[in-house]
């Protein structure tokens, strides 16, 4: 609760803070958590996950948000959703697949 701060008692306007994070993966993987983070902690994410033209398969990438992570890529491609209160991302990728995930993450803080 914002009481006496700033003028006339009015609360500072929140600022958003953007993280990011990247990674590479190298399969076999079966539903590998990469990320988590306590409910409300982020407003929204932008996932994309990039399977290596040298992949053999589509790789997958799920998680928790409104609405649900989805993704897939076929080898050389990326695929990438943006989402709401999200809550965790899973990577599976079969024997010989590889490629890299960034997550783009967003929340308010009080400057």
């Amino acid at each position: 609760m914002c009481n006496s701060q700033g003028a006339n008692g009015v609360c500072p306007p929140a600022q958003v803070f953007q993280e990011k994070i990247c990674g590479n993966f190298n399969g076999p993987i079966a539903g590998v958590e990469v990320w988590s983070a306590p409910a409300g902690a982020y407003f929204s994410g932008t996932f994309e996950i990039f399977n290596s033209a040298s992949s053999t398969a589509t790789v997958t990438a799920t998680g928790t948000s409104n609405p649900a992570i989805a993704l897939s890529a076929a080898p050389g491609n990326t695929g990438s959703q943006s989402t709401n209160q999200p809550t965790s991302f899973t990577i599976t990728a079969g024997a010989g697949d590889s490629g890299s995930y960034c997550i783009n993450l967003y929340k308010r803080v009080l400057a």
